[in-house]
C-alpha cells in the first residue's frame, strides 16, 4: 500500500457543547427534582392557610398548652376554643424514640448478619421478607400490636416497672399498663426495622474490599474485621436511616391510634397508658370536626410537617459530620 492509499481521518472536534440528548436528560431531572420542592412549597402554603387563624390566635400557647376543647351555640357558631399540641408532640417525641432505641440495634445485628454470616439462600429469603414487611399496612400492624403484642407488652412494662421504677421515665402514679406508649413504641419499632436495615445492609455491602482484605492479612477475625472496617465505614449511613425511621415513626396514624389513649396531657413515662401523638389526634378529631377545629388540625398538621423536616435536616447535618471511613 502506498502513501497516497492512505486515508488519514478526519481529526474529530472536541467540544464542551452538550449534546441534545445530554440537553434533554438535564432538563427532565432538573424538573423532577424541582416538582419535589414545588410540592412540599405548596404543602407548606395550604397547610399555613388554612391554620393561620388558628396561630394568630393561639400564638405560642398553641405548641406548649395542651388543651383541646371547642364550644359551639346551637346556631353552630364558636363561642370559646383553645388548642394546644404539647401534649401530642410530647407523646410523638416519646413515642418515636422508643421506636429508634429498639429497633436501631435489632437493624445493624440483621443487617451484619445478612451481609457476612447468613447463607446465600437464607439471605434471599430474609431479604425478601424484610422487603415484604416495609409494604405492609400499618394497620394490620395496628391490629396485630392491639390483639397480639398488647399482652406481651403489658408483661414487661409491669417488670420494668417493679425493678425500676424508681427512675422518672419508668415511674407512674396510677399502675395503668395498657395502651401506653411502650406498647406503640414497639410497634413502631416494627414497623421501621425493615427500613433501617434495608439502608443499614446496603452501606454495609458498599464497605472498601481492600481494608477488608487487609484486615484478614493481618490476621484479624471476621468480627474483628466488622468492627475496624464495616462499622467505622457504614456509621454515617446507619445514623441515616436511623433518622428516616424516625421521621417514619413520627408520621405514623393508624398503628398508633390503634395500641395508644389518646389524653391531652403531658406524659413523659412510657410506661402510663396516657399519650399521643399528633397525627392520631388529627385522625381521631377530623371526622367529626367543626370548619374552625379542622383548621387547628390544618395547624397541627403544619407543625408535624415543620417537626419532620427539622428531623430531616438534622439527619443530614449528622451524616455530614460522621461520614468517616475505617481505619
Amino acid at each position: 500500500m502506498t502513501t497516497l492509499e492512505l486515508v488519514v481521518p478526519t481529526p474529530r472536534e472536541i467540544t464542551t457543547v452538550p449534546r441534545r440528548s445530554d440537553k434533554i436528560f438535564r432538563t427532565v431531572v432538573t424538573t423532577g427534582g424541582m416538582s419535589s420542592l414545588v410540592i412540599l412549597g405548596l404543602i407548606t402554603l395550604f397547610l399555613g392557610y388554612r391554620g393561620f387563624e388558628i396561630f394568630r390566635q393561639e400564638g405560642i400557647g398553641f405548641i406548649t398548652h395542651s388543651d383541646w376543647s371547642i364550644s359551639t351555640d346551637d346556631a353552630g357558631n364558636v363561642t370559646s376554643s383553645h388548642f394546644g399540641l404539647a401534649a401530642m408532640l410530647v407523646g410523638t417525641i416519646l413515642c418515636s424514640i422508643i421506636a429508634v432505641v429498639i429497633a436501631l440495634p435489632i437493624s445493624v445485628l440483621t443487617a451484619l448478619f445478612l451481609n457476612f454470616y447468613a447463607p446465600g439462600w437464607l439471605k434471599k429469603i430474609l431479604v425478601t421478607t424484610i422487603d415484604m414487611m416495609a409494604a405492609f399496612p400499618s394497620i394490620l400492624f395496628g391490629i396485630w400490636g392491639f390483639l397480639v403484642l398488647m399482652p406481651s407488652v403489658e408483661y414487661w412494662a409491669k417488670l420494668l416497672y417493679k425493678y425500676l421504677g424508681f427512675i422518672p421515665i419508668f415511674g407512674m402514679k396510677v399502675p395503668v399498663f395498657t395502651r401506653s406508649p411502650l406498647v406503640a413504641g414497639v410497634v413502631l419499632a416494627i414497623m421501621i426495622i425493615p427500613i433501617i436495615t434495608s439502608v443499614s445492609r446496603e452501606i454495609f455491602s458498599q464497605a472498601p474490599l481492600d481494608r477488608m482484605q487487609a484486615a484478614y492479612a493481618l490476621g484479624a477475625t471476621r468480627w474483628a474485621m466488622i468492627k475496624a472496617v464495616v462499622i467505622p465505614h457504614g456509621r454515617s449511613g446507619v445514623i441515616g436511616g436511623a433518622m428516616l425511621g424516625l421521621g417514619r415513626a413520627m408520621g405514623e396514624t393508624v398503628a398508633v391510634f390503634t395500641v395508644l389513649n389518646i389524653v391531652f396531657q403531658i406524659n413523659w413515662q412510657m410506661l402510663l397508658g396516657a399519650g399521643g401523638n399528633v397525627a392520631s389526634l388529627i385522625i381521631l378529631k377530623f371526622g367529626d370536626a367543626s370548619p374552625y377545629e379542622i383548621k387547628a388540625l390544618m395547624a397541627a398538621g403544619l407543625v408535624l410537617f415543620l417537626l419532620t423536616l427539622v428531623v430531616n435536616g438534622l439527619a443530614n447535618l449528622i451524616v455530614k459530620t460522621t461520614g468517616k471511613s475505617g481505619r
